[in-house]
């Protein structure tokens, strides 16, 4: 019986222009000569454009999937195409590269199910970030482009030679605000990156969802079941060395602003606090650093949340009951 062989596959993902082909042109002029690589492309529009840009060599071949995102339209074509492609080439080394306006934390998750597993070797998920637009915050700030680094293991800043003292500072500022979920930051020149750099086995993170842990004594669910995944619940994972916990609240849930304000700055032993609040003063977001308490205006939310992150196991149990005592009855 022919042993089925597991291909080392990495996906490379990154917003608009960050320069995702450049970067994979040189990742592939690293193959070995005894190897067989593969690319997988997705563009979002009908008409391939960067297949055209990688100069086709032995040794290696690259399939388009064009028309939409691969992460999120239906995942019969993507199936499909990986599914051939590895068949038929049979790669020692397999590159995805989705549209810059992908959710690479989706695709992410449908590769991880039960029926890859026997089939790829996910390594290490790359995000590719331009660093000469690091200061240029209505660039930053946009949904899809924070989506993407939430799901970073590995971010990868291109454009060093642009970057001026803004975007230095922007990214110093970036490690931070992404401390815990993001591990290794990789600065490069002209998309130049040694292979080995990202050679890494892709983080298994299990985050563990629960109900609140106060849910039987100091919240009223008016008898309604609450599972796992519904509004309200509580979650908590480890990256690496730091722990995460988090809180996802109903969207109606009104909380006092200066007891939640004092309540967020009265916790010890953290590194990061992010939430976002409906409270009696309008929709507040909190972005704590042990540097700085800031907190903001924030348009309308789709829900109450907030994740901190430590090095210690706090008393969740206890934090939770103080955010609990800062809402406000109905």
């Amino acid at each position: 019986m022919k042993m089925i062989k597991t291909v080392k596959t990495h996906i490379i993902s990154g917003f608009l222009g960050a320069g995702k082909t450049t970067l994979l042109a040189h990742l592939l002029q690293q193959k070995p000569e005894n190897e067989r690589w593969a690319v997988l492309m997705n563009e979002f529009g009908e008409i391939g454009v960067d297949q055209q840009l990688l100069q086709l060599q032995d040794g290696y071949v690259v399939k388009e999937l064009l028309g939409g995102c691969l992460c999120c339209t239906s995942q019969l074509p993507m199936q499909l195409a990986l599914s051939r492609l590895i068949q038929e080439q049979q790669p020692d080394r397999l590159f995805i590269e989705p549209t810059g306006l992908g959710h690479p934390g989706q695709l992410l998750d449908q590769l991880s199910e039960p029926h890859w597993r026997t089939h790829l070797d996910l390594r290490a998920l790359v995000i590719l970030i331009d660093g000469s637009r690091l200061h240029d915050h209505q660039w930053t700030r946009q949904n899809l482009y924070q989506e993407q680094l939430q799901a970073a293991q590995i971010v990868v800043i291109s454009h060093q030679d642009l970057m001026t003292a803004a975007d230095e500072l922007a990214l110093e500022q970036l490690k931070e605000q992404y401390l815990g979920k993001v591990e290794h930051w990789l600065v490069i020149k002209h998309g130049a990156l040694d292979l080995n750099a990202i050679d890494i086995a892709l983080r298994q993170t299990q985050r563990k969802l629960s109900p609140l842990l106060h849910i039987k004594n100091t919240v009223d669910f008016k008898h309604e079941k609450v599972e796992v995944k519904t509004l309200p619940y509580h979650y908590t994972q480890q990256n690496g060395q730091y722990l995460v916990a988090g809180w996802r609240l109903p969207k109606q849930w009104c909380f006092d602003f200066y007891n939640l304000l004092d309540t967020l700055s009265d916790l010890k032993d953290w590194l990061r606090i992010k939430a976002i609040f409906n409270t009696n003063q309008g929709w507040k977001s909190f972005n704590f650093n042990p540097e700085q308490l800031n907190y903001q205006s924030q348009p309308e939310n789709l829900d109450n949340r907030i994740e901190i992150i430590t090095q210690v196991a706090l008393d969740w149990e206890v934090v939770e009951a103080k955010l609990l005592a800062c809402r406000l009855s109905m």
